[in-house]
């Protein structure tokens, strides 16, 4: 991949739980990360899609190094995060920012919006003028519009679609190369989600930066990124071109994720009888052997209970963890 800018190879991140209780304890193994490998460029949105508790937020921690890998490796810019001395791996915060889900919680409810902003230059630049990091959040304000009148403002004085883009100032205040952005839309009403959709991709596309962004709303990492991977119980189980992800599937899993997607045309929604996904996945401490999904999968053979398919490249540059990715046919019909 030309001017690649971060590298994930055989990531896991596996939890020790406990159970059974003082007299008869027992000590499982969750796999909340388990195996994830793939590449992203320089000004290039990767998004992450799959239901609640594949692992998606573990592996974006995973990804800024705030959680310790059980195997696998993270490497920035060529370099090992993992190998990296605490002040080495300090600087490098300055390329890897986050923006939260929650964005009111995310925000300290004492702090102004000046301080908030402010606060990871005073982190990384102790010694800056004051006069230069008033400048810097006034710039970084009109940037994801916001007033820079605002600045002395407190957080409960604005609404959620302003709290979100605090968080998204904070985050650019130091220029850096890569923003994980987990489901940061997901708490906001939908005109506001297309607002925050449509400034992510504006600053993406002026600061050259490069997005992980994570939703397990299908239709809304359509329209941001120019790849999508999609997870399943720690696993990757697809990672496609937005085109090729939508028209055609290579994963069952994916098929169904799309078919999923609610209709807002109720005389189609009615016709629509192929809804999907059926059942609830599996506890992530007790996955179904072989491949992860073949217990709610329509096309689940043998060997997809007995052999864990691995994730390969196919002749179209997509990759894909099935068996019998050749030989279907998930070619999404239009609504």
């Amino acid at each position: 991949m030309k001017d690649r800018v971060l590298r994930v190879q055989d990531l896991a991140v596996h939890y020790k739980v406990r159970e059974g209780g003082l007299l008869k304890p027992r000590v499982q193994e969750l796999k909340a990360v388990d195996g994830v490998s793939f590449d992203l460029g320089a000004g290039e949105t990767l998004g992450i899609v799959g239901e609640s508790g594949c692992g998606k937020s573990t592996l974006a921690r995973a990804l800024l190094a705030l959680l310790k890998p059980s195997r696998g490796r993270v490497l920035w810019l060529g370099e090992d995060l993992a190998k990296l001395s605490d002040e080495d791996l300090r600087k490098k915060r300055q390329d890897l920012q986050i923006v939260f889900q929650d964005p009111l919680a995310a925000l300290d409810p004492r702090m102004t919006v000046r301080d908030i902003i402010a606060e990871p230059l005073w982190t990384f630049f102790p010694k800056i003028a004051r006069v230069q990091v008033d400048e810097r959040v006034r710039g970084v304000m009109k940037m994801v519009g916001l007033l820079p009148n605002q600045v002395n403002r407190y957080p409960h004085e604005f609404s959620g679609g302003q709290c979100q883009r605090i968080g998204i100032a904070r985050a650019l205040v130091l220029n850096p190369k890569l923003v994980i952005c987990d489901e940061p839309v997901s708490a906001l009403d939908v005109s506001i989600q297309a607002q925050i959709i449509n400034l992510l991709k504006s600053l993406q596309k002026k600061l050259n930066l490069s997005l992980v962004f994570i939703a397990h709303d299908l239709s809304v990492v359509r329209h941001i990124s120019d790849r999508v991977m999609v997870m399943y119980l720690g696993r990757a189980m697809e990672i496609s071109s937005r085109n090729n992800l939508y028209k055609k599937p290579l994963h069952p899993y994916t098929s169904a994720l799309i078919k999923a997607v609610p209709v807002p045309d109720p005389r189609i929604a009615r016709a629509v009888t192929d809804t999907g996904l059926t059942g609830d996945m599996p506890s992530p401490l007790n996955p179904p052997a072989g491949c992860v999904f073949h217990s709610r999968c329509p096309y689940s053979v043998k060997r997809c209970q007995l052999e864990v398919p691995a994730l390969r490249r196919l002749e179209n540059e997509d990759w894909v963890a099935c068996h019998r990715a050749e030989e279907l046919d998930l070619t999404i019909k239009p609504r």
